[in-house]
């Protein structure tokens, strides 16, 4: 399956979501890399940005960083990618603790590593709209939130395909 598929069947289909368990973890962490690129993307853009601002209002600090900025960008980007990096593999992580344990409450198969590989595709709806949702402004503590719900919700889903006892 391409990208673009399991993007697709990530938002729309909850049975292919748990058969997604059974996908290489190579490729789920592919995957997970490509949301973590776009987030250090946008979170990098958006530091150019606010360094613009902030710097126009001091001329001194304008100059100082055009005169480090081939230095600033890239470490800037690498800790951007570095820190989306972990942010996301600790929300998948942890909401996949969470979906192991229910799965037990289920009574349904399975170990922690599909729960994990499944939780790594239902997070692809909470991670597009924790994205739209800072163009918006909504603040992190929310953003967290409600992606939480969101990726539970299809975990719940999905984790009633696995089979049963």
């Amino acid at each position: 399956m391409s990208i673009a598929q399991f993007v697709f069947s990530s938002i729309t289909n909850p049975k292919k979501l748990a058969a997604f368990r059974f996908i290489t973890i190579g490729k789920v962490i592919q995957y997970v890399f490509l949301f973590v690129t776009i987030l250090s993307l946008i979170s990098f853009l958006g530091f150019i940005g606010v360094l613009k601002d902030d710097a126009s209002s001091t001329p001194g600090i304008l100059e100082f960083i055009h005169q480090i900025e081939w230095l600033l960008y890239p470490f800037a980007f690498i800790i951007q990618f570095i820190m989306s990096t972990l942010m996301l593999f600790t929300r998948i992580s942890l909401m996949a603790m969470v979906g192991f344990l229910l799965l037990k409450l289920l009574n349904r198969r399975g170990d922690y590593r599909h729960v994990w590989r499944t939780t790594a595709f239902a997070y692809t709806t909470p991670t597009i709209l924790s994205i739209a949702f800072i163009y918006i402004g909504m603040t992190e503590g929310w953003n967290f939130i409600i992606s939480s719900i969101i990726c539970f919700i299809y975990l719940g889903l999905a984790l009633k395909y696995y089979p049963k006892k």
